[in-house]
């Protein structure tokens, strides 16, 4: 195993991890009609850095994919 495929499989355990710590309910609520479907909250704290860095890791794991392709 070469170091990228090493790095995607910590990546996708620690996005795996992030994505289970980020709130519940707020994704598919709206598709089956919830009534607050309409609600806005902003992230803040801990959970606007989960979001980030769930956003940054995807971006680096897409990245190491492409280049994994490439090589």
């Amino acid at each position: 195993m070469n170091i990228i495929t090493i790095l995607q499989v910590a990546i996708s355990a620690i996005i795996i991890v992030l994505i289970l710590l980020q709130e519940r309910g707020s994704g598919a609520s709206g598709l089956f009609g919830n009534s607050e479907a309409g609600f806005y909250e902003t992230r803040r704290g801990i959970e606007k850095w989960i979001f980030i860095a769930t956003i940054i890791l995807v971006v680096l794991f897409a990245g190491l994919s492409i280049l994994n392709l490439i090589k």
